[in-house]
């Protein structure tokens, strides 16, 4: 099968890769008909290298149809449509039953104090193959996929692709702000999850602001209903949006900024220093100091 590989920084190609197998009971092979690029996939491209092998298949927003199930899976069947989540996660454990997937007891890498298992996501998270490929093992498929009801069956992908990650985040993000009802919110970063974010909490009845220096991300929310400004135009954000506000500031502020944005010059460095390292000694310090 073709797949997109990890061959050194800013180097990814195409390659053609054996095709996955069953090789758990609770294994599932998909097919995959859509497959995302994802913000922090630009980690793995420029950073991560040191928990990186050449030839390691990048890629964690997927979706597509089962191939062939292992003997434990009972939830699935050949022919379903499914959209699998970033994280691998086993729907038994005891942080699954509380709705924390992402620190799944079975698949946690602990060898790297990490959570749950990502799909293409490095060693640190269990150097599982990725889903920008033809096609893809899914680990724990009894409950690691989100199928696409029978009622979804005539829309595009695009209908559903983005709940395996990007728009679960964005969701999630709202929740964790803690906006009481009514109440009203920053949103920094109009990119995918910045704009999504300020997309559901409008749609749950909040006031929101939203700020960035892309004029067409701005225009984009702006057309959504949402209170823009412009970082080039306002100087002190934090003063304007106290006038915009009675002198309070909003409820609630998401920092929806990624860590490769243009315009975060010290990041930069700091990324082009460790890159100079060697990989033994970037990895000890990109695990000490984040």
């Amino acid at each position: 099968m073709k797949a997109l590989a990890w061959h050194g920084k800013r180097d990814v190609r195409v390659d053609t890769v054996p095709d996955p197998k069953i090789e758990e009971p609770t294994d599932a092979i998909i097919r995959v008909t859509t497959t995302g690029l994802c913000g922090s996939d630009l980690h793995l491209y420029e950073l991560l290298g040191p928990f990186l092998d050449e030839g390691d298949i990048l890629g964690h927003e997927p979706m597509g149809i089962v191939e062939e199930v292992g003997s434990g899976v009972t939830t699935l069947q050949q022919g379903d449509r499914v959209v699998i989540p970033f994280q691998i996660s086993c729907g038994a454990c005891y942080m699954c039953s509380q709705d924390l997937q992402t620190q799944c007891e079975t698949t946690q890498v602990r060898d790297h104090g990490m959570g749950a298992a990502l799909f293409g996501f490095s060693k640190l998270y269990g150097q599982v193959a990725g889903g920008q490929a033809e096609y893809l093992r899914v680990p724990q498929a009894q409950y690691t996929h989100i199928k696409v009801p029978e009622e979804g069956a005539s829309l595009s992908d695009d209908r559903f692709v983005y709940l395996s990650d990007v728009l679960p985040t964005a969701w999630q993000s709202v929740e964790y702000a803690g906006i009481p009802e009514g109440g009203s919110l920053t949103v920094l970063g109009l990119g995918p999850i910045g704009d999504m974010a300020s997309r559901i909490a409008k749609h749950r009845g909040h006031r929101v602001i939203a700020v960035d220096l892309v004029p067409e991300r701005l225009q984009r929310a702006r057309n959504n209903g949402v209170e823009v400004l412009d970082m080039r135009e306002h100087k002190k954000l934090g003063d304007t949006i106290r006038e915009m506000t009675d002198g309070r500031g909003t409820d609630s502020v998401i920092d929806a900024v990624g860590m490769e944005a243009h315009g975060s010059p010290f990041g930069k460095i700091a990324h082009q220093m460790t890159g100079l390292l060697p990989d033994a000694i970037a990895a000890k310090m990109m695990e000490t100091a984040g």
